[in-house]
């Protein structure tokens, strides 16, 4: 019939073995009709054996923020490592780089985002996911509070409290008007998808108005004038975006009105992309003079009215007025509500960011770390520590420095404060001993011994090399990698510590590296299928082939496979079909 039988002393044997230690005493006893025999299956959980020891519980990480720096974090950290909670008030990543593109149809939105739960699909039982907005961070207390949108508890409110071991904070910045009149009421920002969107309508709303038979040519003037307020990369490609789509598309379907279109970029500074090459700046300025834009350098936007923007030369302080039908502010970055609360919590009042020590960690708030813009990394002044330096690499007390003493402890300086590799590479110096030389008199030249004010003297310029990285995708995104992988190997670090040698406070090492910026280009898309590059190498690249260049990375920095095939099939469209000029 299929089924094995024992004798009844054969199963008495087996059922007296299953209670012994590590044997089930779980059994299924099936009886035979045909054959009175005893088919017996043992189940594999032992009642009489020991319960498995339960694992520790795990610590709790939270994130808040899913945009490039808490993305990057999530996807390279070990979830099974902790018990990981995100919460962010949109449930997808965009690539922002890309919201030029999606105002003017080049892209559509949907090609630029990955839904969250997809990203994490393969991760979703390790993290758990919350659609709301953290208001409120208590970092005494280690709890953030946190209001939903789409979900209401008892109370009538989405109000909810989450507690944490380590919270990691990438909730971005916002838009810094720096308080000029008018500009939150009536300009147009390019942060999020949504407001790529709506300036998308706007464009279309703008040529609709200037195409009504009633309105006189002045109006018209005044309704297709397209003004950016802001020469930095944003301003700069949306506005080349805008030119390709009034050149390419709209002037197609509204050949009437196309000689009364008009873009301005206003810049304060006295180019735009400063933070360019130069000659990335100077190729952009005379394209566009090409091409019919207007660039205004030097001029500061004092206020901004429904019909009027106001702005103030810096050079004659005269102050002129310009008709407008849509204006796009793209002048820098602000601090969020919720951050300047949790700065002045913890003493870190007049500032733009979250101050974070080289390893992440905000400063003075343990177990909280912030990554992306809403956080600046201080790298420690050598100089501030150039008694304790000189002191750990004096081991013999001597109160002298050899060059062998130096050479023995460079590297954990180097590691430690990069910026003495970036002065000695900017003066072109060799190695330590050139930069010592140049402070020690000529009797020491020849044994290269320095005394404690010979070492100061030095390396007193050594500190003009720190800098800030810049508020940047490609920053943000190095962050949540380099912090992903410090939680990865938090315990093994604990005993096996990688970092270099502590130079205050405790002995031994720091158990990681400090983070530490890796430039690894930068694009300014120009408008005509022309594009410069700003590459490692002091390289710089312009015209045609830098576009297929920026085509070719941007397709691959995409996070997925579904993306990266819309963002190159819309790519594809558009060079056959052109731009959708619908207004949905």
């Amino acid at each position: 019939m299929g089924f094995s039988f024992f004798t009844s002393r054969a199963a008495a044997r087996f059922l007296d073995g299953i209670g012994r230690p590590g044997v089930s005493t779980a059994a299924l006893l099936l009886t035979a009709a045909s054959g009175g025999g005893l088919v017996v299956y043992a189940d594999s959980a032992a009642e009489s054996a020991p319960e498995p020891s339960q694992d520790a519980p795990k610590k709790k990480v939270l994130v808040l923020g899913t945009g490039w720096a808490g993305t990057s974090f999530l996807k390279n950290l070990d979830c099974s490592l902790y018990e990981v909670k995100v919460i962010s008030p949109r449930n997808y990543f965009a690539f922002t780089p890309l919201l030029p593109s999606v105002t003017c149809g080049t892209v559509e939105p949907r090609s630029i985002i990955e839904p969250i739960r997809r990203m994490f699909e393969k991760k979703s039982k390790d993290v758990t996911f919350c659609e709301a907005e953290c208001f409120k961070i208590d970092a005494s207390k280690k709890i953030v509070h946190c209001r939903s949108a789409v979900g209401t508890n008892l109370d009538g409110n989405g109000d909810f409290m989450l507690d944490y071991d380590y919270l990691v904070v990438a909730l971005g910045a916002n838009v810094n008007t720096f308080n000029t009149p008018g500009v939150l009421e009536h300009c147009h920002f390019l942060k999020e998808v949504e407001d790529a969107q709506k300036i998308r309508r706007s464009v279309i709303d703008c040529f609709e108005k200037a195409s009504l038979p009633n309105i006189s040519e002045e109006e018209k003037r005044k309704a297709l004038h397209f003004v950016v307020i802001g020469g930095g990369p944003t301003g700069v490609e949306f506005a080349a975006e805008l030119h390709d789509f009034l050149v390419e598309d709209l002037v197609k379907l509204y050949p009437a009105i196309q000689e009364l279109v008009k873009i301005t970029i206003i810049q304060s500074g006295e180019h735009i992309l400063n933070m360019f090459d130069e000659r990335i700046a100077a190729f952009a300025e005379e394209k566009f003079q090409r091409d019919g834009i207007e660039v205004a350098t030097g001029f500061r936007v004092v206020r901004v009215s429904d019909d009027l923007i106001s702005m103030k030369s810096k050079s004659v302080g005269e102050e002129v007025s310009v008709p407008y039908g849509m204006a796009v502010w793209s002048a820098g970055i602000g601090t969020r509500p919720v951050i300047m609360d949790f700065m002045q919590q913890i003493g870190q009042t007049n500032r733009r960011a979250l101050a974070t020590n080289e390893w992440l960690r905000v400063r003075e708030c343990e177990g909280v770390y912030a990554i992306g813009d809403c956080a600046t990394v201080s790298q420690r002044k050598i100089m501030d520590d150039i008694s304790m330096v000189f002191k750990m690499a004096d081991k013999d007390n001597s109160g002298t420095l050899t060059l062998k003493k130096i050479n023995d402890v460079l590297e954990d300086i180097c590691i430690r404060y990069p910026q003495v590799e970036l002065y000695m590479k900017s003066m072109h110096m060799l190695d330590i001993a050139d930069l010592i030389k140049g402070a020690i008199g000529d009797s020491h030249k020849e044994s290269m011994v320095v005394d404690i004010e010979e070492f100061k003297k030095a390396l007193s310029h050594v500190d003009s090399q720190v800098k800030s990285a810049p508020a940047t995708a490609q920053v943000a995104a190095q962050q949540g990698y380099y912090l992903a992988e410090c939680f990865n190997k938090m315990e093994k670090c604990k005993e096996h510590p990688e970092g270099p040698l502590r130079m205050t406070g405790e002995s031994g090492r720091h158990f990681f590296r400090p983070f530490r910026y890796k430039h690894l280009g930068q694009f300014a898309p120009l408008g005509g299928e022309q594009a410069a590059a700003e590459l490692p190498g002091d390289w710089v690249s312009m015209g045609h082939s830098t576009q297929w260049l920026w085509y070719s990375v941007y397709a691959s920095k995409q996070v997925s496979w579904r993306t990266r095939m819309l963002v190159v099939s819309d790519w594809t469209r558009r060079f056959i079909f052109g731009r959708d000029s619908s207004r949905i």
